[in-house]
């Protein structure tokens, strides 16, 4: 195993600045490692996202409407505070300045006039009650979070059931409760969605994909999706509408009085804007190593878990635990790198729209000692304001903001996009196989690799049992992975009685084709179970007849719940020998016209090989049976041979046909042995 990620070094404040916004390193040396998004990727990504909403559009639009209600305290509750003040506590008499109530506050004034400042707080007292249960309060949101830290492991458990709504009364709940279904429902969408693509990558892909990465895309990617969803809908849109309504509310109610507060208003977005925007790419840019550091972080620690029995016999377990630090440690930086340059764009951009607050409320204290505003309007004023200041400054840091959540969300759409085995859906049914499999003028090559396979003419006919033998590396297994579609030949063609396999629809070619790795891969289920996994329509009896097949029964009978026994990770339980023998019964129980057996006799006793492979011989009687082997004991008992060296057919006959010739490379191969 190497090391992706070098230990972080200590570098000068300039070597420093240059490695946060400029990094190319990579993480991982497989795939989906850039860290470099275009403007013009990233909008794409964005584009991609919204089409999410289709599939939680009554949700999305319950979101909106309610949301849309809940602006109502945030436009009332300034101007209630002017009349307290005003009317209620100094027991000024309506109109005293010049200053114009807004067209929505007409029922309100309504209500209010001819009053006592008694009669003004009680009535107001009650329109906030009212507000409080019914809407809630501006101050008070609805929200639920659990702990988390800086990194996207911990915040991916609040992303994927996120909720929160601008009020705390009853509607408040309800626009909770909707926002935590809309999240989970895009984000287990999506999730599920993306685990379907990896799982039916192409063989080529899975060799280069690790497994550690694409559980980090699969936890803590896919739950950036819905907030960035949201910062691309309800966010901007209520932050614009806040901030048009609340600009319309200065200009209307304070243009005649303060014009200058209209023009630092209007100031507030572009200034913001030309702020932020400049820190756009190098937050992308950190967002994606981020990101990337963390996969290989999980990278490490899947593939040092997954060989700890090889590590542990080899003595590496001071190398695997450094190797895990150092991943750790570059994780941490580049999460560091990350919150650099967010605390510096937002020092920049709080200290200039610190600047302009200062300026406001010199303004409007001045007003409010001239006359030309009561000190109600102080409060209105700065409440109006915020709402323009907040808006102009999330929309200054907008492009800020969605950088990270791109760069996330740009990782799960790389691998849904991703060439899959979906994408051979549609084809030809194959409903039986009575002729067998013809391989014409097959090669096969790895991507950057030399063939691995060349020129190869095949017939093997439904009713032979055919063993595959060569040296290592020959392409024995290459070839039998072909059959089922698992690779595709880099030129010529594979036919399925006579029909190119290429044009086969993918599901019906699997089912007829039953695959036996020469890895043992069983789940921590029960036997049974593990069975029904290769066909979940199997009876008993044939559950039973493919374990007395295989020879597992006499392990079986012994263990405490027979069949339905659990076995542990990975089947590490039982030895190899009975693992193997396990995934021959699972690869018999599917009962498919053509059977493939990877060294299905490596870990056997020579008692169970020889009842394997008379079973064998019997079941080739309606199938074809392809095994790679190198025993000699195994192979000896097949009607055909066909030997392989240097990704060539050299002969192919049987046994005693084969050993007949004294320079024949079969002969040598045996006598090897």
């Amino acid at each position: 195993m190497t090391d992706d990620v070098a230990e972080p070094s200590r570098t000068s404040a300039g070597a420093l600045l240059r490695e946060i916004v400029g990094s190319n390193r990579r993480f991982d040396d497989r795939l989906d490692t850039s860290p470099d998004i275009s403007s013009r990727e990233a909008l794409t990504v964005m584009g991609r996202s919204l089409r999410l909403i289709a599939q939680a559009r009554q949700l999305f639009a319950c979101k909106f409407f309610l949301q849309l209600t809940l602006m109502v305290p945030g436009l009332l509750l300034p101007w209630l505070a002017k009349i307290v003040i005003d009317n209620a506590l100094q027991g000024l008499p309506f109109g005293t300045t010049e200053v114009a109530y807004p067209p929505f506050m007409t029922p309100i004034l309504n209500l209010l006039e001819g009053k006592d400042p008694l009669g003004i707080m009680a009535t107001v007292a009650v329109i906030y009650v009212v507000m409080l249960v019914t809407i809630g309060a501006r101050a008070g949101t609805t929200q639920a979070n659990l702990l988390q830290g800086q990194d996207a492991a911990t915040q991916a458990e609040d992303q994927l059931s996120a909720g929160s709504s601008a009020g705390s009364g009853l509607l408040g709940l309800a626009e909770f409760m909707v926002n935590v279904r809309l999240t989970q429902t895009l984000a287990n969408n999506l999730r599920t969605r993306l685990f379907e693509r990896l799982a039916r990558l192409p063989m080529t892909a899975l060799g280069d994909q690790r497994a550690g990465d694409s559980l980090f895309r699969v936890l803590y990617d896919v739950p950036m999706a819905p907030g960035l969803i949201f910062q691309l809908t309800f966010v901007p849109f209520f932050m614009l509408l806040s901030g048009v309504v609340n600009l319309y509310l200065l200009q209307y109610s304070y243009g005649q009085v303060a014009p200058e507060l209209v023009l630092v208003a209007w100031l507030t977005v572009p200034a913001a804007f030309l702020i932020t925007f400049p820190f756009s790419g190098a937050l992308r840019r950190t967002s994606q190593n981020k990101r990337a550091a963390g996969a290989a972080t999980t990278n490490a620690m899947e593939e040092s878990m997954s060989s700890v029995a090889a590590v542990q016999s080899l003595g590496a377990t001071k190398q695997e635990r450094e190797r895990f630090a150092a991943r750790s440690a570059e994780s941490f930086l580049r999460e560091r790198y990350s919150l650099a340059v967010i605390f510096t764009c937002a020092l920049i951009a709080g200290a200039a729209l610190g600047v302009a607050a200062i300026y406001v409320t010199i303004l409007i204290t001045d007003r409010v000692i001239d006359g030309t505003m009561s000190a109600g309007d102080f409060a209105t004023l700065m409440g109006v304001y915020y709402g323009i200041v907040i808006p102009a400054g999330y929309f200054g840091a907008y492009w800020i903001k969605l950088q990270e959540a791109i760069a996330a969300v740009r990782r799960v759409f790389f691998f849904l996009d991703y060439e899959s085995e979906e994408d051979r859906t549609g084809g030809k049914v194959l409903t039986d196989v009575v002729e067998g499999v013809r391989f014409e003028g097959v090669t096969f090559a790895y991507p950057d690799n030399p063939p691995v396979l060349v020129d190869i003419d095949l017939e093997l006919a439904v009713g032979e049992f055919v063993a595959i033998v060569g040296p290592t590396g020959a392409g024995k297994t290459t070839l039998a992975q072909l059959v089922p579609g698992l690779l595709a030949p880099t030129s010529g063609r594979v036919l399925i009685d006579g029909i190119d396999a290429a044009t086969i629809d993918l599901h019906s070619l699997r089912g007829q084709v039953s695959y036996v790795f020469q890895e043992h891969f069983l789940l921590s289920e029960s036997i049974r179970e593990n069975l029904l996994l290769a066909n979940p329509e199997a009876s008993s009896e044939q559950i039973e007849e493919a374990l007395r097949t295989a020879g597992c029964m006499e392990f079986i009978n012994d263990l405490p719940a027979g069949i339905d026994t659990v076995l542990g990770r990975a089947g590490d339980t039982l030895s190899v020998g009975q693992q193997q023998r396990l995934s021959i019964a699972r690869g018999l129980v599917r009962d498919t016209r053509i059977l493939i057996l990877d060294e299905p006799t490596a870990a056997l006793d020579p008692v169970t090989e020889s009842a394997l492979v008379t079973a064998l011989r019997t079941a080739a009687e309606r199938r074809l049976v392809i095994v790679i082997a190198h025993r000699l004991s195994t192979i000896r008992n097949a009607d055909r041979i066909v030997f392989l060296e240097g990704g060539r057919i050299r002969e192919i006959g049987s046994h005693d046909d084969l050993m007949g010739d004294a320079g024949g490379a079969y002969r040598g191969f045996v006598e090897m042995q």
